[in-house]
């Protein structure tokens, strides 16, 4: 899960500040299943365009990253969401990558769920400039929650806000959950690592374990999705499977 996937004639290719871009048919297909529950039509569309933007902001926050690290990399937006792929570089007769340090992959890690930060706060500032109300709430009685409400407008454009606010600020956050491949759980891997490099991947691989299992039981019984079910009981048995590779040498 969550790896490259192989082109086809169907895909979507364009570049970004000469960062490029690909976007498998799959991608639009799970966001139109996603998202078809949103009842209007208007809405499902709406759906389709936010996770496009947000995912694509997401995934240039890495791309970005790498590059200020001398790094290239290119973008795949797949069925499961997106991926930063680092590439390769000429050197000499062949082809090295760019070997980053524990910390310079943190902050990669880091740059895709904050740029996705950064989206949302800017929404929340333009929702305001247009007349906005921006009210508080909580998810599950759990994470505090911005709406932006717009008495002038129709509800629609209320519903692109918060559409906007809850992809990149409520996916955001569980992105950054310690569960690999994640990019949180890049982060607790790198953290581990370099505090204890015999013993570092194992443990973060445990702590995958638990948390991937622990949400996917959330996901399930208490928001009702059971894609969040699958997805990260999925990657919880992935990390278990890395474990018990891991412990054949």
């Amino acid at each position: 899960m969550l790896q490259s996937v192989s082109p086809t004639r169907f895909d979507l290719q364009f570049s970004i500040a000469g960062i490029p871009v690909r976007v498998h048919p799959l991608f639009w297909v799970i966001a139109l299943l996603l998202g078809s529950n949103s009842g209007h039509p208007l809405m499902v569309v709406v759906w389709i365009i936010v996770v496009f933007i947000s995912i694509l902001i997401h995934e240039l926050g890495h791309a970005f990253a790498f590059r200020r690290y001398g790094q290239p990399s290119h973008i795949l937006l797949h069925a499961t969401g997106g991926l930063t792929v680092p590439e390769s570089m000429p050197w000499g007769g062949g082809y090295a990558s760019v070997g980053l340090t524990p910390n310079q992959h943190i902050v990669v890690s880091l740059a895709g769920p904050f740029a996705g930060f950064a989206f949302a706060g800017l929404s929340l500032v333009v929702g305001a400039a247009l007349g906005g109300d921006i009210i508080f709430t909580t998810i599950l009685d759990i994470i505090p929650f911005p709406i932006v409400y717009i008495p002038a407008f129709n509800g629609i454009l209320t519903d692109v806000f918060i559409t906007i606010l809850w992809v990149n600020i409520f996916w955001g956050i569980i992105n950054l959950l310690p569960v690999y491949p994640l990019d949180g759980g890049h982060v607790s891997r790198y953290f581990l690592i370099q505090r204890d490099p015999w013993n570092g991947m194992r443990t973060s691989l445990w702590i995958s374990v638990i948390t991937g299992g622990t949400l996917a039981v959330f996901g399930l019984v208490f928001m009702g999705s059971v894609y969040m079910g699958l997805l990260f009981g999925l990657l919880a048995f992935q990390s278990f499977q890395m474990l018990q590779a891991l412990g054949r040498y």
